[in-house]
Formats: C-alpha cells, sequence, structure tokens
C-alpha cells in the first residue's frame, strides 16, 4: 500500500515539473517576440509617414524615371503639406541625387538625396563620393529619407530664406538651394528645374495648393556629347553624377541593358549645354 502510495506521489511531481518546464518555454517565446517588436524602432529624428504603401524593391534594369514619380509622388507632396517644400523641387532632387533609384548608395542604404552622417547617430554605410569611404545615412524606408531631407531643409538656418519664397516657386527654390551651399555644382539648379519642366512635377505643387496646373511646353536644351573612358572602380551612378546626368540616360544613350560596365569601355554622355 505504501509502495502504491510513493509511486502515485512520484508520477504527479514527475507531472508537475513537466507542466512548469512547458510553461517556461512558452514564456521564454513571448518574450522573444517582445524582444523583437521593441527592435523596431523609429530611426532618432526622423518621423514615419502613416498610411503610405510599403514600396516594392527596385529592378534597376526596368525602373525608369516616370517609376520612380509614381512611386514618390505621393511622399513627396506630403512633406510639402507638413513642411512647405515644393513637391516638385522634392521629387526633382530625389530623381537627381539618386539617379532615378538606381544609384548605389539609394539601393544600399535607401539614401535618396546623399545626405552625410554629420551628426547622425542611425545606421550608417560608406561610398565614396568627394572623398573615399565618407560616412553616409542610412535608412530602413526610402520615405524615411524623405522625411529626413525635410528635416535637414528645415532646421537649418541656411535654407531659412527659402521659406519666404512662393510654396510653388521651384525656379527659386531651385537656384536658392544652391546658393545656400546644398550643392556645388554650378549647374544644379538648371538640372533640377530642366527634371521639373521636363516631367511636369509642377503639377504636383498645384494640386497640394489646390490650384490650376500651369500650363508648359517643355523645350529641351540642344545637348552636347562627349565620351568618357571607364576607369577602374567607376559605376554608373558615379559617372552621371560627376557629369549632371541619369543612370537611365547614360544606358538609354549607349544601348545598356543592365548597369555592368568594364574598364576602357567608351560612353557617350550627352547633357544640356
Amino acid at each position: 500500500m505504501r509502495l502504491n502510495r510513493f509511486f502515485i506521489l512520484f508520477f504527479c511531481a514527475l507531472f508537475a515539473v513537466s507542466c512548469g518546464s512547458k510553461k517556461k518555454v512558452v514564456t521564454s517565446k513571448k518574450e522573444g517576440i517582445i524582444t523583437e517588436s521593441s527592435g523596431n524602432r523609429e530611426i532618432e529624428g526622423v518621423k514615419p509617414l502613416e498610411g503610405a504603401p510599403i514600396l516594392p524593391p527596385v529592378n534597376p534594369r526596368l525602373y525608369t524615371v516616370e517609376d520612380y514619380i509614381r512611386d514618390f509622388a505621393a511622399v513627396a507632396m506630403e512633406e510639402m503639406r507638413l513642411y512647405d517644400i515644393p513637391a516638385s523641387v522634392t521629387l526633382a532632387q530625389g530623381i537627381l541625387e539618386s539617379g532615378g533609384g538606381k544609384g548605389d548608395l539609394t539601393m544600399r542604404a535607401n539614401n535618396h538625396f546623399g545626405i552625410k552622417c554629420h551628426d547622425w547617430k542611425g545606421a550608417r554605410v560608406y561610398h565614396d563620393d568627394d572623398a573615399r569611404d565618407e560616412c553616409f545615412r542610412k535608412y530602413k524606408d526610402a520615405r524615411y529619407s524623405y522625411r529626413d531631407h525635410s528635416l535637414f531643409l528645415t532646421e537649418r538656418k541656411r535654407y531659412a530664406a527659402l521659406f519666404d519664397l512662393d510654396k510653388d516657386d521651384y525656379k527659386g527654390w531651385a537656384r536658392g538651394l544652391r546658393k545656400a551651399g546644398y550643392a556645388t555644382d554650378r549647374r544644379y539648379p538648371d538640372k533640377l528645374i530642366s527634371l521639373i519642366e521636363r516631367y511636369r512635377l509642377y503639377q504636383f505643387d498645384a494640386d497640394v495648393l489646390k490650384r490650376p496646373s500651369p500650363s508648359y511646353t517643355y523645350t529641351p536644351e540642344e545637348p552636347e556629347s562627349v565620351t568618357y573612358r571607364v576607369k577602374k572602380g567607376d559605376t554608373l551612378y558615379a559617372i552621371a553624377k560627376k557629369h549632371n546626368t541619369t543612370v537611365e540616360e547614360l544606358q538609354r544613350f549607349n544601348n545598356l541593358r543592365d548597369t555592368n560596365i568594364a574598364v576602357g569601355q567608351m560612353l557617350v554622355i550627352i547633357s544640356p549645354e
């Protein structure tokens, strides 16, 4: 009788231990989920955009400037509503700085405006620009790059005069950005204005301001053609940026199916005078 009682107590104790260990496994799993979700914090200084769709990854071979505009026009318009930066200017800068969304920095870091680290405390990548291995900000989503661009302009005194311009004065903004030191290229304003008028980006300013879109006929400038021999370490993005054109234009004029180039290869580069 005592022996039977001993076995009954033994199996009860074994069952209790088994239940307790299962409970610990469940707790551990919950803690893992909490840890994972708590890691998805918003990037410092950049607030997420609500209601915007998650954009699909870019296929460099198929992606065009028109695709870029389609994907980011709504984001640029939202930034205009919140920060009074013309959507046309934001889009034109995005197209130019990111190589139409196909530049190496954009593909690796979702950085569409070439904003360097400065006092940035978030993720970063190193990219050859004016010097080798310069530090650039990295974003988990391209929309954060657009928000950081807005904050970059609104929080620096040297750009304050731009916000005294009419909200749809894209020409004044383009010239003012260069004057304030955003870019050293003397043709930077002309490149922005050319993109805005070629792709009719000013219509997005009119939509935000609820004004009629201006009628404008784009007349392309007479282009000049130069040839360039590819050097070791060159990329289409770097060549395009250096010569104030886009990756898409280089591919089109050189019949390139992708972004692969070889050392010694001759490229035709056509850009406005």
